[in-house]
């Protein structure tokens, strides 16, 4: 990698970056994607693909291909609240063609992509590489410094994307630094086996002080139980009789899979937080994705708007980057398009933690499910409304015309 140059560096080979790079790489656009660790497998990521995303995959005519992966399809949402089930989202109306949430391993969703991407001259996916340092002169940045095999080189390029994620290396070593607004929950995730006689609802309950969600992921459970702020080490350090305990009060049928949680460690940390950079970019630099903005798991909405962000990067940038005239104001009109969505379902997001998430998790016997969950649940047609939100979004993004011909012109 010594002295590569490219027309842009993305750091972080998450789903942000690696559809940038491949959408970039299609329109011609040299491009290098980073990525730290020697392959995509990392449980517990977002494995949710929402219909937006699916309507991306179609517009780049994917959706065939990708949808021959092992996939579970949710197409209703559910919540219970006590002993009482709602019906809070149905995504069977929604205007596109696939009316429903894909759960999927993030890593076959990234690796179907990496694969599209290689064909292309201009995609360069470097692994294992860390991003380590940004390459600067005169206060724009001009590259990444790039630690692989224990030995540290440069990648020149006129953009450089941070796409690292939400403890973003990249995004530090800019100088930006993001207003955090707060989460009272860490979730704990851990697999259980899925039976036959199980509930195929992917469904979230609440009830006397907790809140557990179990993802149907086919032959098992991908389980979320979700805990006070910082009380993880407290309850990997009383052990897992009380956590058993706990989880078994929320859903008794699990009793007979107590041998499938052998060790605390089988528990997964994620440490919730919502944040947001008040600016996005300087000179030769964009953050995007969860670099730009962390997102509660809420909804699910994380993955698919770091997505978005991408669609909107490229459709703006692939021009400006392919001829050499990228300026500031390209990419403060990034910013200005994917800031207003990112803004809004924050505040949907921060509005549902301090309604629902805190009182059930400050111990509240038994919760009452809130007005519009009723409502939801009564009259099936007002459905459709939290499904555009949750599944498409407050502004989906969809490939430009300008960015489809550049694929036939490439």
């Amino acid at each position: 990698m010594s002295d590569l140059r490219v027309q842009c560096c993305i750091a972080g080979g998450g789903p942000a970056g690696l559809v940038l790079g491949y959408l970039l790489a299609r329109a011609g656009v040299q491009v290098a994607v980073l990525e730290k660790h020697a392959d995509f497998l990392r449980d517990f990521r977002g494995d949710t693909i929402h219909p937006s995303t699916l309507e991306v995959m179609r517009e780049l005519g994917l959706v065939d291909a990708f949808l021959q992966l092992p996939h579970e399809k949710v197409s209703r949402l559910q919540a219970q609240f006590g002993d009482q089930v709602y019906t809070v989202a149905d995504f069977s109306a929604l205007p596109v063609g696939c009316r429903f949430i894909a759960l999927m391993p993030q890593w076959d969703f990234l690796s179907f992509i990496a694969e599209r991407a290689k064909p292309y001259p201009a995609f360069k996916l470097l692994m294992p590489a860390k991003a380590v340092g940004l390459i600067e002169e005169h206060g724009e940045i001009k590259g990444v410094k790039v630690e692989t095999g224990g030995r540290v080189s440069s990648i020149l390029a006129d953009l450089v994307v941070a796409a690292d994620g939400r403890h973003s290396d990249m995004r530090n070593a800019a100088g930006l630094t993001p207003q955090s607004f707060g989460a009272p929950m860490d979730v704990l995730w851990f697999r259980l086996s899925r039976r036959a006689d199980d509930p195929a609802t992917t469904m979230g309950r609440i009830d006397r002080g907790r809140i557990f969600i179990q993802l149907n992921r086919g032959d098992y459970w991908q389980c979320a139980y979700v805990i006070p702020k910082g009380r993880a080490e407290a309850i990997k350090a009383a052990g897992l009789d009380p956590f058993w305990d706990a989880l078994l009060a929320a859903e008794p049928a699990f009793a007979s899979r107590r041998s499938e949680i052998t060790s605390v460690d089988d528990l997964k940390l994620l440490s919730v937080q919502i944040d947001r950079l008040p600016k996005w970019h300087r000179t030769g630099f964009l953050a995007i994705g969860d670099a730009a903005h962390a997102m509660s798991p809420v909804g699910g909405v994380g993955i698919n708007l770091a997505i978005q962000d991408s669609v909107a990067t490229a459709n703006l940038l692939w021009q400006p980057l392919r001829s050499g005239t990228l300026t500031n104001a390209d990419l403060a009109r990034v910013q200005a398009r994917r800031n207003p969505p990112t803004r809004l379902t924050q505040r949907l997001q921060i509005t549902m933690q301090k309604a629902i998430i805190a009182p059930a998790l400050a111990g509240e016997d038994v919760i009452r499910a809130p007005m519009p969950v009723r409502l939801l649940d009564r009259i099936p047609w007002l459905r459709q409304f939290p499904a555009r939100l949750i599944g498409l979004g407050f502004r989906p993004e969809h490939i430009s015309p300008a960015l489809s011909r550049s694929f036939a012109d490439g």
